[in-house]
């Protein structure tokens, strides 16, 4: 309960001021936007109340840059910030990135202005077409919650529901709406404000200590275990104890996605001998895994086919809270496949209590060190051959113009291996994961979702603004395809005087789907040469350097002579650290194609 002297009264003249004063209480840094009528209450508190400050508008040329850059703050702050959007069209030229963010399991508040409601109270046309009934409607099927106070005071509980709401697991974004007439309103009387630290997050999932028990038991008898890792780094204590239950058992760690979920540098990291090691196992523990049936198949892309890779009596045990984020409208879930053991429970706190438990267990039982020790070097063996063969593959490709994948790769981890680094976006076909040592939970911020393009620079630009200050070298890996999406997102970053390094993967053409054209020609008989129809970005040719010089960004490029790539790296990695500079490297890169 709050005593007297808790009490807070809010010096607030306009409804909006007290929109801002709550989102300040929150802790919201950052709100993104490109600006809107139907805000406009809200944009003059920011500035002229609150000074700008806590939260600082974050100007956006597109509503989907707004919320991507929300996105990668959140993941890499681990805090939700906040975006705007502009009614009824802001919001719908934004719902891409929403569900992005849906799909990817990431926090943000997402503020909406509507109005007026009160149709009397509408101007002619405009008020009209840009208001409706209710706007959560539109994307109601892949947020957390969604709300559209009509007061003053609702507005106050409806901001602090939805911050805990976003911040709890599994996260995802919530939609607030503020009718104009509440923000325009003129405060008459004193407003009282609530603490909020009187309304904490709840705390996290437990685990059921029988079904830990009995995965356990399962897991320590196995000979030959298998983990399955997922969305691990998003919970940094998890991602220490999945290390520890790692080399307690000896047991190799297969990471899934474009994330980090255990270092790739690690012997009992064995993700690129996955198909061997499922098709031996007794027993896979699968960690917050976002699709079990894609981890636990191989996929034949030409006739969408599927190998299962478990003998059928192999033990599976599922620990996630998968189940909690389920939407009717959006299948983004995966089949329901079989397992042994379903466990509910957030990883943050089931995986510290695996460890005990297993501790428990080893300090009781029979000593298996020998066993342990031997399955620890036959892992270790495959992890070493694995990665000797991607060296060799760099070492055979580092000639090769337009520049291979895996050698870009390599060059840009030579420039950035001693740096703090953070890879905000983009993996290169999965050779940054093959080549570079993914050490900490907090330097891979994947931008995986819902698969919609236009994501990848505003979402690496929340994760820049997110580290600016610390001394972090965040890396934007930018293909060609995505970046035409939004490019105004380079004003944005230089406006705001966000470092960056922007590594462009021009391959000039939209490669996943030149694979997939390739493969229809190839299963039906037709030429291969039309599969570039419809597909390529080369005429006219798209001069990414000119483009990003054109906002501001230092630029060069493009580069297609593999000897030059790694002093041009260099010359960019020094404008970023140096002089706080967005600068873009426009590299010419093989199609790579599937």
């Amino acid at each position: 309960m709050e005593s007297q002297d808790d009490v807070r009264f809010s010096k607030a003249e306009w409804g909006s001021d007290v929109i801002v004063e709550v989102l300040r209480d929150l802790g919201i840094e950052y709100v993104a936007l490109n600006p809107g009528a139907t805000f406009r209450g809200v944009h003059d508190s920011i500035v002229n109340f609150l000074g700008n400050k806590n939260p600082e508008m974050i100007l956006c040329t597109h509503e989907e840059i707004a919320v991507a850059i929300a996105h990668g703050y959140g993941k890499a702050a681990g805090k939700p910030m906040a975006a705007y959007v502009h009614n009824v069209v802001g919001l719908l030229h934004a719902s891409m990135a929403i569900y992005n963010a849906w799909a990817n399991r990431s926090s943000m508040l997402v503020l909406g202005g509507t109005g007026p409601m009160a149709a009397d109270g509408r101007r002619p046309w405009i008020d009209w077409i840009h208001t409706a009934n209710v706007q959560g409607n539109a994307i109601r099927d892949f947020v957390k919650w969604d709300d559209q106070p009509a007061s003053v005071g609702s507005s106050i509980e409806s901001l602090i529901r939805g911050y805990h709401i976003t911040s709890s697991a599994p996260e995802g974004p919530v939609y607030i709406c503020f009718d104009v007439a509440t923000q325009e309103e003129k405060i008459d009387e004193p407003i009282e404000l609530p603490n909020v630290s009187s309304f904490p997050k709840p705390t996290n999932f437990q685990a059921d200590l029988n079904a830990m028990e009995e995965a356990v038991n399962l897991l320590v008898s196995a000979k030959n275990p298998v983990v399955l890792a997922d969305f691990i780094g998003k919970a940094p204590e998890a991602a220490k104890s999945l290390i520890k239950l790692a080399e307690l058992l000896s047991i190799p760690v297969i990471s899934g996605g474009d994330l980090y979920n255990f270092p790739t540098n690690h012997p009992l990291n064995a993700t690129y001998s996955k198909k061997q090691l499922l098709q031996e196992a007794d027993v896979v523990l699968a960690l917050d895994v976002y699709d079990l049936q894609q981890s636990l198949t191989g996929q034949d892309y030409r006739s969408r086919s599927l190998e299962h890779l478990l003998k059928p009596d192999a033990s599976l045990i599922d620990i996630s809270l998968r189940q909690l984020s389920i939407r009717s409208w959006t299948h983004d879930y995966g089949v329901l496949y079989p397992t042994s053991l379903s466990v509910q429970a957030d990883i943050k706190v089931a995986l510290p209590l695996m460890v005990e438990l297993v501790e428990r267990r080893l300090d009781d039982g029979v000593d298996r060190s020998g066993e342990f020790h031997e399955r620890f070097q036959i892992i270790e063996s495959m992890h070493n051959l694995s990665h000797e063969s991607f060296r060799e593959i760099v070492k055979n490709r580092s000639a090769e113009s337009p520049i291979a994948l895996p050698f870009l790769a390599s060059e840009l981890w030579e420039v950035i291996k001693d740096k703090d680094w953070v890879l905000g976006n983009g993996n290169l076909r999965g050779w940054t994961e093959r080549l570079w040592d993914y050490k900490e939970p907090y330097q891979v911020i994947d931008s995986r979702g819902g698969g919609g393009l236009g994501m990848g620079f505003g979402h690496a630009l929340g994760v820049a603004l997110a580290n600016k200050g610390k001394n972090r070298l965040t890396i934007n890996i930018q293909s060609d395809g995505d970046f035409l999406f939004t490019p105004s997102a380079v004003w944005t970053g230089v406006h705001h005087k966000i470092p960056m390094l922007v590594v462009m993967y021009n391959n000039r053409t939209y490669g996943n789907d030149l694979g997939h054209q390739g493969l229809m020609a190839e299963v039906r008989g037709r030429p291969d040469e039309n599969k570039n129809i419809g597909i390529d970005i080369d005429d006219p040719y798209v001069d990414f350097a000119a483009m990003a010089r054109s906002f501001g960004a230092w630029a060069e490029g493009p580069i297609d002579d593999p000897s030059q790539l790694r002093s041009a790296l260099e010359r960019a990695v020094s404008e970023v650290i140096n002089n706080g500079k967005l600068a873009v490297v426009d590299v010419i890169t093989e199609l790579g194609d599937r």
